[in-house]
C-alpha cells in the first residue's frame, strides 16, 4: 500500500484525528463516494444529522430549521426510529430527507460482510415502515467502510454520502464556538456538513446550529437537502 494510500485509510476509518475540511485528495482517491454536491445550486449548503432521532436534541434541531426555512438530510439509526417513531414522523412530515445510518450504528471494520449488510438492511426495513424510500442514502458510521460492504451497497442501489466538512460537534475536545468556526470557515457552496442530534453532541450543536444558520442566510445562502 502507498504512503498516501496508508493515509487515505487512516483517513476513513479514523474520525478522531482527520481535519474539520475534507481534502481534495482524499476525494480524488475515493471517487465512489458524495463529498459534495458543488456543482449543484449556487449558494446552497447542506447540512446532514447523523445517529437520530433522540427526543428534545432531533426536536431543536427541527425547530431551529423551521426558523430559517431550511431543509436538511437526517441519517437515522433504525433502533432509535424504532424507540423514537414520533420524532422520526416529525422529521418525515417537516419535509426533510432520510437517510440509513445502520440499525445500531455498526463499525464496518469490527462485523463480518454478512453481519454488516443486514444490519443495513434492517434499518432500511424500518424507514420503510414510514415513508416510501424512492433514492437510497447511506452514510457508514465513523466513516468506516470496506470495499466490499460499499460495493453491495451500490449494487443494492445505495448512493455512500460522506462530507465536505465535519463540525466536530461531538468532541467533547471541541468547544462549541470551535463547533461553529469549524463549519464556517471551511463550507461553501455545495458543501455538505455534518452535525450529530445526539447526547453526546448536544452542548455543541445547541450553540453552533443557530449561529450557523443564521451566518449563511445573512450571506443569502439556502440550505436544502440532499
Amino acid at each position: 500500500m502507498s504512503l498516501l494510500k496508508k493515509e487515505a485509510h487512516f483517513f476513513i476509518t479514523s474520525l478522531k484525528i482527520i481535519p474539520a475540511k475534507t481534502p481534495d485528495s482524499i476525494k480524488l482517491l475515493f471517487p465512489n463516494y458524495i463529498w459534495d454536491l458543488y456543482a449543484r445550486k449556487e449558494k446552497t449548503i447542506y447540512l446532514t444529522f447523523d445517529d437520530g432521532p433522540i427526543p428534545e436534541i432531533t426536536e431543536f434541531v427541527l425547530d431551529q430549521l423551521n426558523l430559517f426555512d431550511a431543509k436538511a438530510t437526517f441519517f437515522c439509526i433504525g433502533e432509535n426510529i424504532k424507540k423514537h417513531p414520533q420524532v422520526f414522523n416529525r422529521i418525515i412530515a417537516e419535509g426533510h430527507r432520510i437517510g440509513n445510518h445502520t440499525m445500531n450504528h455498526l463499525k464496518a471494520r469490527k462485523n463480518t460482510f454478512s453481519a454488516y449488510i443486514d444490519n443495513v438492511r434492517e434499518c432500511e426495513k424500518k424507514i420503510s415502515e414510514h415513508t416510501e424510500i424512492k433514492d437510497k442514502l447511506f452514510r457508514p458510521p465513523y466513516g468506516q467502510l470496506s470495499k466490499s460492504k460499499l460495493t453491495e451497497l451500490r449494487k443494492s442501489g445505495y448512493q455512500i454520502i460522506l462530507w465536505d466538512v465535519l463540525s466536530k460537534d461531538w468532541d467533547k475536545n471541541t468547544s462549541p464556538e470551535e463547533c461553529f468556526n469549524n463549519v464556517i470557515n471551511n463550507s461553501t457552496s455545495g458543501s455538505i456538513i455534518v452535525f450529530h442530534d445526539s447526547i453526546k453532541a448536544s452542548k455543541n450543536l445547541e450553540f453552533a446550529l443557530p449561529n450557523v444558520l443564521k451566518y449563511f442566510t445573512e450571506k443569502g445562502y439556502a440550505f436544502d437537502k440532499i
